[in-house]
């Protein structure tokens, strides 16, 4: 066999030997008795889920983004690597940052996968190239593992890093909402009420907040159970402004005190608190500034200022020279 027949094979089996962990793990993880009813479960709840998209799956007019999202689901569906809890937890990050579909998790799991099998094959295919590291097989083998893993976990992170956006885009704007809140209570309107006209006209301004404060109008409108719904908001925006938010008026309603007042003077707290920030952030500024005014608005600066006189100090050494 020639060299490069030897290395491709070599490529294959350390493929198939990442197949092979994969496969020996999840049978040591849902290998025993709860491992068995947890499968038996989610492949109920799959069978539940093609049965009620069934006749969504045979439309023939689906983009391509579309059936692309539903192929994703099936497989993030099929992969028993993940057990409850993790979906449970990658579920609410995806709630966090403002993915609500019931399939969303599914293709998360499934772009993790992809993901991961992508920058395995690619680590094995250009291994060799790898100084020091490439010229061994183990050494390759060991590489794979470690970029699967880094493959599977890098979409966490983008995923977080939105929800983390959105969280800052909405507690920029709390202030702002939370003023609109206590101008339509003081108007005589309900707390539901309140929260959609809050949600309709912050919509053009922080369309995260609007989305989360129409959901709990709608939450307080079909179910009736107040504390239930507000605490849901803080949940899905997770922020300790929207949670003191929750707590005065789950207090409000409870010992019959005013929400107005109780409103007003979180608003004032809050928006003190978002002075203060920005007074934090301005007074950061100048520091930061620094490194790149030296870098490179101070070379322009000397190079404009003293250019003149070095071109005629040239000028009058090279006469002199003559």
């Amino acid at each position: 066999m020639t060299p490069e027949n030897v290395e491709t094979l070599i490529n294959l089996l350390m493929l198939l030997a990442l197949f092979a962990v994969l496969a020996i793990w999840w049978a040591t993880k849902h290998g025993g008795r709860r491992g068995r009813i947890a499968e038996r479960a989610r492949l109920a709840a799959l069978t539940h889920r093609n049965d009620r998209s069934e006749a969504a799956d045979a439309d023939e007019q689906a983009g391509f983004r579309t059936r692309l999202l539903r192929r994703l689901a099936r497989i993030g569906d099929k992969i028993p690597l993940f057990d409850a809890g993790y979906r449970l937890k990658l579920q609410k990050e995806m709630v966090r940052s403002g993915y609500r579909s019931s399939v969303a998790v599914s293709i998360l799991l499934a772009v993790k996968f992809c993901v991961g099998l992508v920058c395995a094959a690619l680590t094995v295919m250009l291994g060799s190239h790898i100084p020091v590291v490439g010229e061994y097989p183990a050494g390759r083998g060991i590489a794979m593992l470690m970029v699967f893993v880094v493959g599977m976990i890098l979409p966490e992170y983008v995923v977080a890093f939105q929800a983390s956006r959105r969280r800052k885009a909405m507690a920029g704007c709390l202030p702002d909402a939370l003023d609109l809140l206590v101008i339509c209570t003081n108007a005589g309107n309900s707390l539901g009420v309140s929260i959609r006209r809050v949600a309709d006209e912050m919509k053009s301004i922080c369309p995260p907040l609007s989305d989360e404060f129409s959901l709990t109008a709608d939450e307080l409108k079909l179910s009736g159970d107040s504390a239930r719904a507000l605490h849901g908001l803080a949940e899905r925006i997770d922020l300790p402004s929207i949670r003191a938010l929750i707590s005065t008026l789950t207090q409000s309603m409870r010992y019959g005190t005013p929400i107005t007042q109780a409103l007003r003077t979180l608003s004032r707290t809050e928006r003190l608190a978002h002075i203060v920030s920005l007074e934090e952030k301005a007074a950061k500024l100048a520091p930061k500034m620094v490194v790149p005014m030296m870098l490179f608005i101070l070379p322009a600066i000397i190079a404009i200022a003293a250019g003149p006189a070095v071109i005629q100090l040239l000028a009058f050494i090279a006469g002199q020279s003559k």
